[in-house]
């Protein structure tokens, strides 16, 4: 893998997980008042707030938070195209990759926020502001596997079957949409 690849992709996948974060943080109606949350929208506020005069939100999702990340995704692509490819870049070829790749950021967005809750649960005493955030991400998707399988023994093995669900649907969207 190129050193400039790698930079510039890294970079691109971070502030995209950023402004995914913001749409998740606002649809599962986290703490705006938490720190973690208040360094999401202060990182996408610059761009998200004028988009926002333009394209009005429908309900609880946010129109304009979310095209700012299709375009995040779409300007990736873009760029690693021109900059690493010599093939032409076809705008409408762009837009779907650009979309796959929104929502295999936000699997991986999801599956990282899995991980540091389950290791946060080991060593942390609960009073951490971004554990808060990351626990009110993640329950809504763990407290239905909780009904279905309750912790034995105080061990919760939510984390784990959501991991592994999470995991089946990353393959199973590679190995169908993976040709595109």
């Amino acid at each position: 893998m190129n050193a400039s690849y790698f930079l510039v992709d890294t970079l691109f996948n971070l502030y995209l997980m950023v402004v995914i974060l913001r749409l998740w943080l606002q649809f599962a109606r986290a703490d705006f008042y938490n720190p973690f949350s208040q360094f999401v929208v202060k990182a996408t506020q610059p761009i998200v707030a004028p988009m926002r005069r333009v394209i009005p939100s429908m309900g609880r999702f946010d129109t304009a938070t979310f095209v700012l990340a299709l375009i995040v995704a779409c300007a990736k692509i873009t760029t690693i195209g021109l900059l690493f490819s010599s093939a032409s870049i076809n705008p409408i070829a762009v837009l779907v990759i650009g979309a796959f790749t929104l929502l295999k950021q936000f699997l991986s967005l999801i599956f990282w926020m899995l991980i540091l809750r389950a290791i946060l649960s080991w060593v942390s005493q609960g009073g951490n502001p971004f554990e808060q955030v990351i626990a009110q991400l993640t329950e809504p998707m763990l407290a239905p596997i909780r009904r279905i399988i309750p912790p034995i023994g105080g061990l919760d093995l939510s984390v784990l079957v959501a991991i592994i669900a999470l995991q089946f649907i990353q393959l199973l969207l590679q190995q169908y949409l993976g040709a595109l």
